[in-house]
């Protein structure tokens, strides 16, 4: 039977609202997982008889969406998202894929997940383009309460197209800037400030300290629509960063304006970006 929290222990208004209005959007226009990591997060699982995943930061279930057809043996599985919009997608995503697997949708903060009675306790505990948002201390130690002693953590991301390099994104980064201010946003009332410590210093720090970086590289080729749909997705261009839907419609006519007339020379719109996979265990395998 699958299931919804009623309640959202630990989270703040502010996140709540953040994506509330892209959730639609986050289904339709972020990447997904490429297919080698995947395959390795399949591979952390390989052995066990009816694996669990516990997936933070959930968003839209990209994660559990790869996981379950590229493990047919998972059981159940528990994924956790601030935003219960997000979660409305996750059901709408991952229902087709279940068949007689279980999920538990769980609206509350990554730190603050506590596991329903009778929960198998996770083997792998998944954290994919959200890792920076949490109380990364607090959700390592968490995760060393509520998982199998040889469990894996996973922790994943290929950064944004606020960062690429690509004279089109560069471009677009500036068109952001002249509608909402050179600072990086971070939601309506926060600019984006970029953690203090490494995610390798998080985990060395914490139980999980057996740590392998993975890297993959992808090559994304965007249209302009994509884009502008992506952006409607991000906490520096979401449309609640604009005074009035007006002016989010007018950044939209410039953006597109941009991409479909970019100097010839630049091409098309293509990203090269490289998919970060930490994996990390307990030392020895076990706590």
């Amino acid at each position: 039977m699958n299931s919804a929290e009623p309640s959202a222990p630990g989270v703040r208004p502010e996140q709540e609202a953040l994506f509330s209005t892209a959730a639609e959007h986050y289904a339709r226009f972020r990447p997904g997982l490429p297919g080698p990591a995947v395959q390795l997060l399949a591979g952390a699982l390989a052995g066990r008889r009816a694996p669990v995943l516990l997936d933070l930061g959930t968003g839209t279930g990209q994660v559990p969406q790869a996981l379950l057809p590229a493990v047919p043996r998972m059981a159940h599985v528990e994924a956790v998202d601030v935003n219960r919009a997000m979660l409305v997608q996750t059901r709408s995503v991952l229902g087709p894929l279940l068949g007689g697997r279980t999920l538990r949708l769980v609206h509350g903060s990554a730190h603050g997940y506590t596991a329903a009675p009778g929960t198998p306790a996770p083997d792998l505990v998944t954290c994919c383009r959200s890792f920076h948002w949490m109380d990364r201390a607090g959700v390592l130690a968490m995760a060393d309460r509520v998982a199998a002693p040889d469990a894996t953590v996973a922790i994943m991301g290929d950064g944004s197209l606020w960062t690429h390099p690509a004279p089109w994104a560069r471009q677009l980064r500036e068109l952001i800037q002249q509608h909402l201010g050179t600072a990086r946003r971070a939601g309506p009332a926060d600019d984006y400030t970029t953690p203090v410590r490494s995610y390798e210093e998080d985990l060395a720090a914490s139980p999980w300290s057996d740590v392998a970086e993975h890297r993959f590289p992808v090559t994304r080729t965007w249209t302009p629509q994509g884009v502008v749909g992506y952006l409607r997705t991000t906490s520096f261009a979401t449309a609640g960063l604009f005074p009035d839907s007006s002016r989010h419609d007018v950044f939209e006519r410039d953006a597109l304006t941009l991409l479909t007339a970019g100097p010839e020379e630049d091409g098309p719109l293509v990203e090269q970006a490289k998919f970060r996979v930490l994996i990390a265990r307990h030392p020895g395998g076990a706590r």
